[in-house]
């Protein structure tokens, strides 16, 4: 029987066993039995005596029971003052007399209390039942609702965990200590009280927290940030209180706190107050990670991808004293993760790991368990027993750039319109120097796009050139150049929305952030970037620079996104042929892959980046 089973089997027994008493006393209540007397108005019972056809009567106090002399029982109820005796003795009639019964202690205590117990038991039953407070009960909302793994469940480790071996090696002391705090506390060294672990998301935080403790081999405590807090005031608190209790009970452990920025945020911002719950809840954080010592054997991990938006109070040494970056995989991390997560999924010879691994740059450790968990479904829905390259190929490009559209109904016009947009993206993607390779370009609509021209850099970049940029803005407008140069001005149409808006969003990081104009120089204007969050001011949010200065940012953005568009005009008047191959060769094979690209612009060569004058 499975376990929610005899959960509900067990719940049911008190509801069953409390609607047959209610059922019960309701049936006593109402029945009627056949041997009940009949109930008559008192003037009919007095004219009965007088026709002399009562034959008994059982007289207690003003409640008067008899029987005629044809043996049918009546019951009547005489007024206070009413003189019927002498009429009885007078016919002849027997009379007896009964003093009033006193009802025993436990039957006034059930006629009396029993209804307003009934309701009360009824009402903590229900309300015990009930989810309060996501999923505990009304008379739990103070205790800590973390999730608690010991060493005999089931434990992830180090082996679990690929692609960021730097922060696993930081992590590695924080293991020793809690196998053996004794190394360190003989010598007077202290293990920092928490560690934080700031990463993107799907990174890997919190399985590198769960591999610590299962390498350590100490329960462990987990929790959502936004589990402590509640619609009721001091909820937070008392659960901060009660998660650091049982720490110290399971000592020695790691208590984790997960996005710890939904708790752990700026306080004294002028939304919300100054003492609203979230910041009792951290108030209370603060005092219990000052309130215990490191030889307590109780560590506390947290993790985020909003360090900024996090009070100083909490990362300040002596509490959140340890911050460990947890990184995007570079190349040989990702190949590591792909051997990870493909240990448990059959895949053929055709498999390399490693073109994988180098054509997702920037994937974090989620988005590959994905790409691998889409490969996987993609080979079971063509019933093949393995899982091909060409399967991780398909899934990557759905993760990529979304899913085929293989319904959507288009005009030729506009599928012709796609082609040479998209022709006109890859011929400036090809014939530019440095740029990255081209990987596939479509007109097979895919997402919210008509078509993609999808390049892949061959190593991981951190950084780039302005040579780079300048080429990324032209490849950007080579569609609405390729529109405008084969079908005229007035054609042009929407589907070059998007490669304006990252163009003009990479000018004018080029321009404010990157310090590459040389009429604003190496300066950074404004903050139009940073995000406004409880705890900062709203003045925070805009640019601190003056009109002028603004003309002049821009004039400067423009200045990068004219001279782009015209090295993306220039490229393909030159090249209107290698254009029209293009556009043909999408029209009939829809997908062109590198290596077909490549093929086809053989005999064209690089472009120098320097628009017509």
């Amino acid at each position: 029987m499975e376990p929610n089973q005899i959960k509900q089997k067990q719940l049911s027994l008190p509801v069953l066993l409390l609607c047959f008493l209610i059922a019960t006393v309701i049936f006593n209540f109402f029945k009627k039995s056949e041997t009940d007397p009949l109930v008559i108005m008192y003037s009919d019972f007095i004219e009965a005596v007088e026709k002399d056809q009562v034959a008994e009567v059982l007289i207690q106090e003003q409640n008067v029971y008899g029987r005629y002399k044809d043996g049918a029982l009546f019951k009547t109820f005489a007024p206070s003052g009413a003189d019927f005796v002498k009429k009885l003795e007078n016919k002849k009639v027997k009379v007896a007399a009964k003093p009033r019964e006193e009802a025993g202690w436990l039957m006034m205590l059930l006629v009396n209390w029993f209804p307003m117990l009934l309701l009360i038991g009824v009402w903590i039953f229900f309300m015990r039942q009930s989810p309060m407070g996501g999923g505990g009960k009304i008379f739990d909302l103070g205790k800590s609702k973390a999730k608690l793994l010991t060493p005999n469940d089931k434990t992830v480790t180090f082996e679990n965990v690929a692609g960021i071996d730097e922060a696993k090696e930081e992590l590695q002391e924080i293991i020793e200590f809690l196998k053996n705090p004794h190394k360190f506390t003989k010598l007077g060294g202290k293990i920092p009280k928490g560690v934080l672990l700031i990463g993107a998301p799907g990174t890997g935080k919190t399985l590198l927290a769960r591999a610590v403790a299962g390498e350590a081999g100490v329960p462990f405590f987990s929790m959502s940030g936004s589990g402590f807090v509640e619609m009721f005031v001091g909820v937070g608190a008392s659960r901060v209180r009660d998660l650091f209790v049982e720490g110290k009970k399971n000592a020695p452990c790691i208590i984790f706190i997960d996005e710890l920025d939904a708790v752990g945020r700026h306080r004294g911002a002028g939304l919300g107050g100054g003492h609203d719950e979230r910041e009792q809840t951290l108030n209370q954080l603060l005092v219990e990670m000052d309130g215990f010592e490191t030889k307590e054997g109780v560590i506390i991990m947290a993790a985020t991808n909003r360090p900024d938006v996090l009070d100083p109070a909490l990362v300040r040494p002596g509490r959140f004293d340890r911050q460990v970056v947890v990184p995007r995989p570079d190349i040989l991390g990702r190949k590591k993760i792909l051997e990870v997560h493909t240990k448990n999924v059959p895949i053929d010879e055709t498999v390399n790991l490693e073109v994988i691994a180098r054509g997702t740059p920037g994937f974090a450790g989620a988005e590959l368990e994905n790409l691998v968990n889409e490969a996987a479904l993609l080979a079971a829905r063509q019933d093949k027993e393995r899982v091909s390259q060409e399967d991780f190929e398909a899934a990557k490009d759905k993760v990529m750039m979304g899913a085929e559209r293989k319904s959507a109904i288009i005009s030729p016009e506009e599928k012709k319109i796609t082609a040479y947009h998209e022709a006109g993206h890859a011929l400036i993607a090809a014939l530019t120097p440095g740029a990255d390779p081209i990987h596939k370009v479509t007109i097979i609509p895919r997402g919210m796009s008509m078509g993609s021209t999808w390049q892949i850099p061959v190593e991981d970049v951190h950084t780039y050139p302005k040579d780079y940029l300048e080429g990324r803005l032209a490849i950007l407008y080579g569609g609405r150049a390729a529109e405008a140069f084969k079908f005229g001005e007035n054609k042009i149409t929407t589907g070059a929305g998007n490669d304006i808006e990252n163009a003009t969003e990479v000018a004018e990081q080029m321009t404010t952030r990157w310090g590459m104009s040389k009429e604003l120089g190496p300066i950074k204007y404004g903050n139009e970037h940073e995000h406004i969050f409880l705890g900062q001011t709203l003045a925070e949010g805009k640019r601190k620079y003056s009109e002028a200065t603004a003309g002049v940012v821009d004039a400067e953005k423009k200045k990068f996104l004219d001279k782009a568009y015209a090295i993306a005009e220039k490229i393909i008047a030159e090249n209107e042929k290698a254009l029209e191959k293009l556009a043909s060769a999408l029209l009939e094979k829809e997908t062109l892959n590198g290596a077909q690209v490549e093929a086809i612009l053989k005999s064209v060569k690089p472009q120098n980046l320097t628009p017509n004058e």
